[in-house]
């Protein structure tokens, strides 16, 4: 059940509505103020759970979203249970409530969270690349030349990456990603997740710009890009880590060992060597 004086946040669905959790369902039900990204969209997913709403509705989108975290504040303040709904997925995340978290938090308010859908672990988990260290990088800029060099330092990233993306962006952008990344690099693009033309789309970066380019893209799109292969340190690139572990007080074999051994295909006698000349 919902407290009074506490902020909930909630995550709808991305698509389906039969993910709403039971959760969200009575939390709808029993919360006294409302704050909806989309207030049309709210009242579709009510009917559409059979779900009746008691308390107040109100619209909280991102043009608004300062001046309207006061009137939550308020309803706190006043032992209302506030909850925040986004048009699908998690508050917060690329979608409004940070500065309500924030607000309530440093007024002394409780928030907690009710979990749910996600398009981005619902892509991740589909995509067939590596999710075991991942990074969520929301929407890329959305002209050119900013989002070039947006994606130029990630070039390096090891971990997975999940971008957000509109459908009639997705081509260009995805042409700045073979731009940045290489067109060799593994992807996948996912469209309308949980909905009934779902459809996970998987290859390199340049065989997707060509998908992309080929025909109109519709719905939500969640782009997910493998991260660059890690580069092999070589015994020339360590050797400094040695000397400065020997200057510290180890000993010199010793600290060749560790280093080694923290770098697969590099050997403590190579480093050992190379430290010993350069003393």
């Amino acid at each position: 059940m919902l407290e009074p004086g506490v902020l909930t946040l909630a995550a709808t669905p991305i698509g389906n509505p039969l993910d709403a959790s039971v959760r969200l369902m009575r939390a709808l039900g029993e919360a006294d103020l409302i704050a909806a990204e989309d207030t049309r969209r709210l009242h579709r997913l009510v009917r559409e759970l059979e779900v009746v709403t008691r308390g107040t509705i109100l619209s909280y989108h991102e043009h608004n979203e300062g001046e309207r975290t006061g009137t939550l504040l308020e309803a706190l303040a006043d032992g209302q249970r506030v909850l925040i709904v986004t048009d699908a997925g998690m508050p917060v995340v690329s979608d409004p409530g940070f500065r309500a978290v924030r607000a309530a938090t440093e007024a002394g308010h409780r928030v907690t969270v009710i979990p749910g859908p996600s398009a981005v672990l619902t892509a991740l988990a589909a995509s067939g690349i590596a999710p075991d260290r991942f990074t969520f990088e929301g929407f890329p800029p959305r002209r050119e030349g900013r989002r070039a060099g947006a994606l130029e330092p990630l070039a390096t990233q090891e971990r997975t990456m999940v971008f957000f993306e509109s459908p009639r962006r997705t081509a260009a952008t995805l042409a700045s990603m073979a731009a940045a990344f290489g067109g060799a690099r593994p992807a996948a693009v996912a469209r309308e997740l949980t909905k009934t033309y779902e459809e996970i789309r998987r290859g390199t970066l340049a065989e997707l710009v060509t998908w992309a380019e080929e025909g109109e893209v519709l719905g939500e799109v969640v782009i997910v890009v493998a991260g660059a292969e890690p580069v092999a340190a070589s015994a020339e690139d360590l050797v400094e880590q040695v000397l400065a572990r020997a200057a510290a007080g180890e000993r010199l074999k010793a600290a060749a060992k560790q280093v080694a051994r923290a770098h697969a295909g590099v050997g403590a006698s190579e480093l050992y060597d190379l430290a010993l000349n350069r003393r």
